[in-house]
């Protein structure tokens, strides 16, 4: 199964100012047909960072999702511009959203939220030695910057603006890094 399957036929089926939808006809190794679906976003690839004011406080950042029509808590995020290394488009993102620029940012992992219908991928960086820089960003209304303690996993894991999955992997994934040290 180590065998990628076989693209018969790709074609394009919707596009929105976001997304590009693309049916995809393929033939896996034991001969069985199959057409998917999958979701292209325009992106480059995506970042979210876990800025560290310290060794024990992150912040999160509180945003309207229009998803689900809700302000949620989660850590800064933003798209990767044509070219653009991670570690630059992370330490931007952080001055737009934030207020800070990070002297030291330290690559965690990759994840993909659903990777059986859509191809976007985002890296973890974990953003340290802080230091205060505010740059214009791209968000319609200034973004909530909330201090929480790395001592309060439990009490965010069941806040009830805290559910977005990426973040709340992100959570977990730093409190071991952490715990590690």
């Amino acid at each position: 199964m180590s065998k990628k399957p076989e693209i018969l036929e790709s074609n394009i089926v919707a596009k929105s100012r976001l997304f590009k939808i693309e049916e995809m006809h393929l033939r896996f190794s034991n001969g069985e047909e199959r057409r998917f679906e999958r979701i292209h976003g325009w992106s480059h690839g995506s970042v979210m960072m876990v800025p560290m004011l310290d060794d024990k406080t992150m912040l999160l950042v509180r945003e309207y999702a229009a998803g689900v029509g809700e302000y949620i808590l989660g850590f800064p995020k933003g798209a990767m511009d044509p070219n653009e290394d991670l570690y630059v488009t992370a330490n931007r993102e952080l001055k737009e959203e934030v207020g800070y620029g990070a002297n030291d940012i330290i690559h965690v992992c990759k994840f993909a939220t659903s990777p059986g219908y859509h191809t976007s991928v985002m890296q973890l960086v974990i953003a340290k030695d802080l230091y205060p820089e505010k740059h214009q960003g791209d968000e319609p209304e200034p973004l909530e910057v909330i201090p929480w303690s790395l001592d309060k996993l439990e009490e965010l894991l069941v806040h009830p603006e805290f559910y977005e999955s990426r973040s709340i992997a992100a959570l977990l994934l730093v409190a071991k890094h952490y715990d590690e040290q």
